[in-house]
């Protein structure tokens, strides 16, 4: 632990593992265990396929030509190097808030802030620029499937010639009523319509391969070799949302065991169908026909595959997806800040858990109201890629923290473990941070002034407000002390006040 001159926890401080996850059993700031295997992994892959499959491979496939194919393989190579990372570390250190809480346990209490207020934007954000899509869908699938069309008024915000976004509002408010009444039910109801959009991308699969012909796929390389990582820089972002299952490791039925199977099979399911889309969508349709389309999918079996219909069925699947993305993206982040707020760098009050449903509500309503108005009148598209960088940003924390566990407690019990660590993690920082590399200046700035933002109010509240610091003042801990003594220090009666 490092501490200051005096004696006290400094801001380098870090949990110890065991204190983590013991002092979670507090009465009204322990989330109940209700989630199977099964869910989660359904939370993997419905926070993972959004839009992007239905749009991304259309600009995938003008960068690269059929060789996107490849880019898509690549792509998943690189997350799989941090999905792993992910895996062993939400299996040892079961509790909520995922790179927040393993950046805690090993880089220190600080870095633990830097990440978890990254984290805040990068869900934040994330779900409102989600919603204002589901609301475009949503007329996509109108006009395709009833010819109607809903007024721009109630589509677009103010700055697009509208007046608010009321689609947007209605599924944010309706998502944040799913995640009040329990976890049980959100799971479920993501399983549900992970299922559907399945089916839709099956769907599409089973049409392309009926029709399918070799004539686009010559030349496969056309513009290059570099065209393929360029191309799998463009598609990584289509995988990314798996590290949203380790938000949820604190209701997980069986976290040692349904963490690691939940976050690398939804890679690999996801994996699966993004390259048989790929070699399907090639098989009927070819690169330019695609990248003209704003919905290439659609475009491949109206045109390539002669279905006209086919457009309100990938309309639909799109619409879906995108829910599915709300609901568990939003889960995540009300988790992330109910762990700092349990951690005391944010008003602990916040962290209350509702007793008849077991989910921390004010946080919940709290943060569903904030994301409706986000959505309802505020153009994102400026900082979307602030999603981007935050997500690569906790990709390389979280891959440095396997690393250092494994030196500082090496005989921490592992249920999972990243084979071949430290290469595979070091894999992971070195593909995070060549895709960083590429982010526009402005997106660098901005995320600057965001982290200098929450470093102002970790100095003015965090830090003195700190359950660490706090503890280390109550008992009088002595330098070299762990945490895990103050749950030693206590009285039975106290730890479960």
């Amino acid at each position: 632990m490092s501490v200051t001159a005096g004696g006290r926890p400094g801001i380098f401080a870090i949990r110890d593992v065991s204190s983590l996850t013991t002092e979670t059993h507090e009465t009204g700031h322990e989330l109940k265990r209700a989630v199977s295997g099964t869910q989660l992994l359904a939370m993997g892959v419905g926070a993972i396929i959004g839009t992007g499959i239905f749009v991304i491979i259309g600009e995938g496939a003008g960068v690269a030509g059929p060789a996107v194919i490849l880019a898509f393989i690549l792509a998943a190579v690189a997350c799989t190097f941090s999905a792993l990372s992910y895996a062993e570390l939400a299996s040892s250190i079961p509790v909520s808030g995922s790179a927040y809480t393993y950046a805690y346990a090993t880089l220190g209490e600080i870095v633990a802030w830097i990440i978890g207020w990254d984290l805040i934007l990068e869900y934040g954000v994330s779900v409102a620029a989600v919603a204002i899509g589901w609301g475009g869908n949503l007329n996509v699938f109108l006009d395709a499937a009833f010819g109607i069309n809903l007024p721009d008024a109630i589509v677009k915000s103010p700055e697009d010639g509208g007046v608010f976004n009321l689609p947007a509002v209605l599924i944010v408010l309706a998502i944040t009523f799913l995640l009040l009444r329990g976890v049980r039910e959100s799971a479920q109801a993501n399983l549900v319509m992970v299922v559907v959009k399945l089916g839709v991308l099956a769907f599409f699969i089973v049409v392309a391969f009926a029709n399918f012909s070799t004539k686009n796929f010559t030349p496969f390389v056309p513009h290059g070799a570099g065209s393929v990582t360029t191309a799998a820089a463009l598609i990584f972002f289509a995988y990314i949302g798996f590290d949203a299952v380790s938000t949820g490791s604190e209701e997980a039925r069986n976290p040692k065991k349904d963490l690691p199977f939940a976050i690398i099979g939804s890679l690999i399911i996801v994996t699966v169908f993004y390259i048989l889309t790929a070699v399907g969508a090639l098989g009927i349709a070819s690169p330019d026909l695609m990248v003209e389309s704003d919905a290439p999918l659609a475009t491949a079996l109206n045109e390539g595959a002669g279905i006209s219909w086919a457009a309100w069925v990938l309309a639909l699947g799109a619409l879906i997806a995108i829910t599915s993305v709300i609901l568990v993206v939003m889960y995540g982040q009300v988790r992330i800040f109910f762990a700092m707020a349990r951690d005391g760098l944010i008003p602990p009050g916040m962290a209350k858990v509702h007793p008849r449903f077991g989910t921390p509500a004010r946080l919940t309503i709290g943060l569903g109201l904030l994301t409706a108005i986000l959505a309802a009148v505020v153009p994102l598209n400026a900082i979307i890629e602030l999603v981007n960088i935050g997500t690569l940003f906790a990709f390389i924390l979280v891959n440095i923290g396997v690393i250092i566990l494994r030196r500082t407690r090496p005989d921490m019990p592992r249920p999972y473990r990243v084979p071949f660590s430290p290469v595979f993690p070091l894999l992971g920082v070195a593909f995070a941070a060549f895709l960083m590399k590429d982010l526009p200046l402005a997106t660098w700035i901005r995320f600057a002034i965001w982290l200098v933002i929450g470093l102002l109010i970790y100095l003015l509240y965090g830090y003195r407000n700190s359950r660490l610091r706090m503890a280390h003042g109550a008992y009088g801990l002595v330098p070299g002390e762990s945490a895990d003594l103050l749950h030693r220090h206590q009285a039975p009666d106290e730890r479960h006040e």
